[in-house]
């Protein structure tokens, strides 16, 4: 059984968002402020977080960019702020996606599953293909390790980077679409997310590029989406 930490400081949204969860048969912690939130994310083992952004004692930004020290688990962050920037800079600090609250519960689960059902196949693949490595003009990615080095010095990525950059770096020469990436890598519909693409482009480029206003490897095809050249 999966389980779900979720860090929410209002009773009624984390408790009906628990009992969803528990009808899906999940099994869930509730944390009612960021720093409890932090202790449980470091001492229990769970396969999924979701984050609330406006929390007591310590907010949203500061516990995703703490666990993401430790952790490279699923974390879906939720808000009632529907400023793009408060959405990019979550995502920046390692949020594989962002919810605007009011949601329905049913698309709460269906965010969580789609995740976890993404993150376990990748799991299982890294566990069936050992000595998986990607090599491309100066970079180096590990499948198995998921790890990523740049002329030989080794890069942080978060989980959805490394995804993104993954399966573009397998794909080269095609370009797809914000559309199709986010189908591909966070396994559901764009529904207005596609500066979640555009922001991990942008974090992926600041790690791999050594100028990002004239990127050698991911290139923008304007109007269109982006290609990965070699």
């Amino acid at each position: 059984m999966s389980k779900i930490l979720i860090i929410e400081d209002e009773k009624e949204i984390a408790d009906l968002e628990k009992d969803y969860l528990e009808l899906s048969e999940f099994e869930v912690d509730i944390a009612d402020a960021g720093d409890k939130g932090l202790m449980l994310a470091r001492g229990k083992e769970y396969d999924l977080i979701i984050l609330d952004l406006m929390l007591p004692g310590m907010d949203g930004f500061e516990v995703c960019k703490k666990i993401r020290e430790t952790r490279n688990i699923p974390i879906l962050m939720v808000s009632a702020k529907k400023d793009d920037i408060d959405k990019i800079r979550g995502l920046g600090l390692g949020a594989d996606d962002y919810m605007t609250k009011p949601f329905s519960p049913s698309e709460l689960v269906a965010r969580v599953k789609a995740h976890l059902a993404r993150y376990d196949r990748l799991v299982g693949t890294v566990k069936k293909n050992t000595n998986s490595i990607i090599e491309i003009r100066g970079i180096k990615i590990d499948k198995t390790a998921r790890r990523v080095y740049i002329n030989g010095e080794e890069k942080t990525f978060t989980t959805k980077e490394f995804d993104l950059l993954t399966f573009l770096a397998e794909n080269p020469n095609h370009v797809y679409t914000k559309e199709e990436l986010f189908r591909e890598i966070w396994d559901m519909d764009s529904i207005g997310d596609i500066a979640t693409v555009t922001v991990h482009i942008k974090k992926i480029r600041e790690k791999v590029e050594l100028d990002t206003s004239n990127p050698q490897y991911i290139e923008t095809i304007w109007g269109v989406g982006y290609r990965f050249k070699v």
